[in-house]
């Protein structure tokens, strides 16, 4: 996953950049919007869980896949997913390494509405400007209330997950699964990388499995 290369960089405190953006989207009083269409994984899914309303057509695929490739997420996943689908659900997607189509993302809480393909642009732009024209200060402090009395990720949490992602990153099981996703197409125009969560089952054999 390139997510790796965003978690692998620091800033002059030690900590990559990423950490403050994800946060900032959440406590800036902007209101900020993702609009999916496609394959959202790893830092792509942490990026969406970290603004504050998400949208997507049907053709959305999300996955937390790091688990299937003998790692864990390190991007905010283990912070925004339990807040917004519950403990349970975060567990059935973070362990269970698999894609999850974008009707049952909407029925799972990850994102606001599911949205046709075709609507999504104009319905996204529409409730932009809509609120874009409302008072933001109003706006900001509407935010900030419900941020207070709503559980919210904190950056301790997401310095301790990036230490335990960093420890699996450097364990020598990792390596040889790096190997065989690079054999497999990793990050490539191919099945595998368009439905890696189908290919997980066997990423512990021998075999390429297409």
């Amino acid at each position: 996953v390139r997510g790796q290369e965003i978690l692998s960089r620091k800033t002059a405190s030690g900590l990559p950049p990423w950490y403050s953006v994800s946060l900032a989207l959440y406590e800036s009083p902007v209101i900020s919007i993702a609009s999916i269409r496609g394959r959202a994984r790893g830092v792509g899914i942490e990026f969406a869980a970290a603004c504050d309303l998400r949208f997507a057509s049907e053709k959305a695929i999300f996955g937390q896949v790091e688990v299937g490739v003998a790692t864990i997420p390190g991007g905010g996943s283990m912070e925004f997913l339990p807040l917004l689908i519950g403990r349970a659900r975060a567990l059935e997607m973070i362990i269970g390494a698999n894609d999850m189509d974008a009707v049952t993302a909407e029925r799972y809480g990850l994102i606001n509405r599911l949205i046709p393909d075709n609507q999504l642009d104009e319905f996204v732009f529409g409730l932009a400007k809509r609120i874009s024209g409302f008072d933001r200060v109003v706006t900001g402090l509407a935010k900030e209330m419900i941020n207070k009395r709503a559980p919210h990720p904190s950056l301790d949490d997401m310095i301790a997950s990036r230490k335990a992602f960093v420890h699996t990153m450097q364990r020598p099981e990792r390596s040889g699964v790096a190997a065989k996703l690079k054999e497999w197409g990793i990050q490539q125009d191919n099945d595998f990388e368009l439905n890696m969560g189908a290919y997980l089952d066997h990423i512990g054999k021998e075999e390429k499995v297409y």
